[in-house]
């Protein structure tokens, strides 16, 4: 399937242009849709509004096919960024699996979709910049010149005197605003789990038996988690309190297309953000799954949790007993050799850091950083694919932890635990693991969390993990 109708004589343009800091509240809900969000604890932070070009993939070729209409796309640009942080980038996304998205909610969510926004606002070390871009055969800069400077005129400093109504600038990233001085939450109203205790225990009784037969090393199982909403949750206020309570996180949104259905009065609702826009999937996720640039590449082992203490000493001998911990050592080394062993054919070499926790607001974990110098220039897209999943979200061996997925899990994994980025002209990109995410849906939401199964878990505290790692998104819906 040709995933971008992109004739002969199309052609892209860009251009960006130095505004002065905007809110960035006031930048998400003046941007068009669908929307992006993207951060990074050494990047840049992106808000993309709608979509000059979108490529879509699905089966077993889907990195390759949209890897294909990348370089076909930025094949044909005219470009002029100003400064790297403002390139034109695509950002998106995959499923999980084949046949991922089939069920709720995933219904607007490809297996793969990547959308060429037409308006990035980006706010780097050297200030903020605005990119607009276009796609087409008859696209002139002119034209993208003119867009360009009506764009300016509405970032240019946008919300930046009401600031102190708004939790943070596009500038701020110290983490040092109270994220919490204006708790506009939605509320829930009520919860559903699509899987009981019982259910849980069952399906945690069944991997556990298939590990210590020797069919399984490791299995990763997931919950979702269904909640209805009093109101719509505030996209913009949701992802600027995520991107600032998790610092050391992947921030990300990422909205399909707007699908026009009625509101609660039965009419067609016309009112902008968010309702006008689809599904987001967001969440603020501490797993990188690949950083390239060049030929030299970033990757994360993180597997291995427990909680935080209540005060500094307490923080701290939790953390003593998940390092010394036998069953969470166990689980972290199976993805540190996996991820070492899927980079290794690319590779000239391989560096692994030395296990350290990485502590968040409500949990810590095990984390080894791990770096490599590719052999050969390669597309960040190849990476992705021979990375994904990791033991880390799936388990080992890959085809029979993903057998035991979907037998035991009563739902479809969608962009949960799949891979979230950018891809630019280069092939360059970052990607991280969809966790700690949901997908927001007018008044509902639903959320994900999963653990690692090895042949001493216990199903009741593993059940216990995965409501702390609801924590992060259900602290944003719960007024």
């Amino acid at each position: 399937m040709d995933p971008f109708a992109l004739t002969d004589s199309s052609r892209l343009v860009s251009r960006a242009r130095r505004i002065d800091d905007p809110s960035f509240r006031a930048a998400f809900e003046a941007i068009e849709t669908p929307r992006v969000v993207w951060g990074a604890p050494e990047e840049s932070t992106v808000i993309g509004g709608g979509a000059a070009a979108t490529l879509t993939a699905s089966g077993p070729d889907r990195f390759a096919t949209i890897r294909d209409g990348a370089d076909r796309l930025f094949a044909s640009g005219d470009v002029h960024a100003g400064t790297e942080a403002a390139r034109p980038r695509l950002f998106g996304g995959f499923a999980f699996h084949e046949a991922a998205t089939d069920g709720e909610p995933w219904a607007s969510f490809p297996e793969a979709r990547f959308v060429f926004p037409r308006v990035q606002v980006t706010a780097a070390d050297n200030g903020t910049w605005v990119t607009v871009n276009a796609v087409g055969p008859d696209v002139t800069a002119t034209d993208v010149e003119r867009r360009l400077d009506e764009a300016v005129a509405t970032f240019d400093g946008l919300g930046a005197a009401d600031r102190g109504a708004d939790d943070h600038g596009t500038d701020a990233s110290d983490g040092t605003a109270d994220p919490d001085r204006n708790p506009d939450r939605p509320g829930i109203v009520s919860r559903h789990r699509t899987t009981t205790r019982e259910e849980w225990r069952t399906g945690v009784e069944a991997a556990v038996d298939r590990i210590r037969q020797g069919d399984l090393e490791k299995v990763v199982l997931a919950q979702a988690l269904a909640v209805e909403l009093r109101d719509d949750a505030p996209r913009g206020a949701m992802i600027d309190r995520l991107r600032h309570r998790y610092p050391n996180c992947y921030p990300f949104l990422i909205e399909t297309d707007a699908v026009e259905k009625p509101d609660t009065a039965g009419t067609p609702d016309e009112t902008g953000t968010p309702d006008a826009a689809g599904a987001a999937f967001v969440g603020a996720t501490p797993e990188r799954l690949v950083s390239m640039r060049g030929r030299t590449v970033e990757t994360d082992a993180l597997a291995g949790t427990t909680g935080r203490g209540e005060t500094p000493e307490e923080d701290e001998w939790l953390a003593s007993e998940l390092a010394a911990d036998r069953k969470n050592g166990h689980e972290h080394d199976l993805v540190v050799e996996a991820i070492r062993d899927q980079l290794e054919p690319f590779t000239a070499s391989i560096s692994t850091g030395d296990r350290r926790i990485k502590r968040l607001a409500e949990v810590q974990h095990l984390h080894t950083p791990i770096t490599a110098d590719l052999a050969a220039t390669t597309h960040v897209l190849e990476l992705v694919e021979a990375l994904h999943p990791t033991p880390a979200v799936g388990g080992l061996p890959p085809a029979a932890a993903l057998e035991t997925i979907r037998e035991t899990e009563p739902f479809d994994r969608g962009w949960y635990a799949a891979p979230v980025g950018w891809i630019d002209a280069a092939g360059n990109g970052t990607f991280t693991v969809g966790i700690r995410s949901a997908v927001l849906e007018r008044r509902q939401a639903t959320l994900f969390a999963g653990v690692g199964i090895v042949a001493d878990s216990d199903a009741d505290e593993e059940w216990d993990e995965i409501q702390l790692k609801y924590r992060p998104i259900l602290n944003e819906l719960e007024d």
